[in-house]
């Protein structure tokens, strides 16, 4: 597994290229597309990668600003707890759960507060977690009840991974588990 990092700096938001490089698979992933570059599209095309899924973490503007883009290119899968994110060939997730995508196993994770449909990957040792879990900070709420249910989820279903799991926010730089139980204020 390979996975690129580009942020749109227009609104500092991340996305993610997820590849299987197996000779035998050569397909990728999309985490939320913010804005699709020559230099994305000439990762997809110039490896030979079948662009086969895009997971978005959450339906805000400026982590889907790509996607119509990518839907006109690609025939890949959508990955989305929000109606509105959906193309005809898309992909309804609901609660927890696992899928298997690129050849690899995709857990998902419903982790509403910063938004009701707000949703992590985890992929390998990896979690994509848009802007559920920023380094330091979680996501922004509209309340003091979203942010308590947004920070119980957090402990809940995130903390129980091993110390070592890989944070992949939506904005930002990366993390591990480690680092948010030590060092994130909002989670203390």
């Amino acid at each position: 597994m390979k996975v690129y990092f580009h942020v749109c700096i227009e609104t500092w938001t991340n996305t993610y290229l997820i590849v299987n490089d197996d000779p035998n698979v050569m397909e990728a992933i999309i985490v939320d597309p913010s804005q699709i570059t020559n230099r994305l599209i000439d990762l997809i095309e110039g490896n030979g990668y079948k662009l086969v899924g895009i997971l978005i973490t959450h339906n805000h503007a400026h982590h889907i600003d790509g996607l119509r883009t990518l839907t006109k290119i690609y025939n890949a899968t959508v990955y989305a707890a929000d109606s509105e994110t959906y193309g005809m060939n898309s992909c309804i997730l609901n609660g927890d759960g696992m899928t298997r995508i690129a050849n690899f196993n995709v857990e998902f994770f419903s982790i509403p507060g910063h938004s009701p449909d707000s949703m992590v990957y985890k992929i390998g040792d990896i979690l994509f977690t848009g802007d559920t879990l920023i380094s330091g900070e979680t996501g922004s709420t509209s309340s003091q009840y979203s942010k308590k249910l947004l920070c119980g989820k957090i402990k809940d279903k995130l903390f129980k991974l091993p110390n070592r799991t890989l944070i992949f926010p939506g904005h930002g730089t990366p993390g591990t588990i480690e680092s948010e139980k030590q060092f994130n204020m909002d989670l203390m």
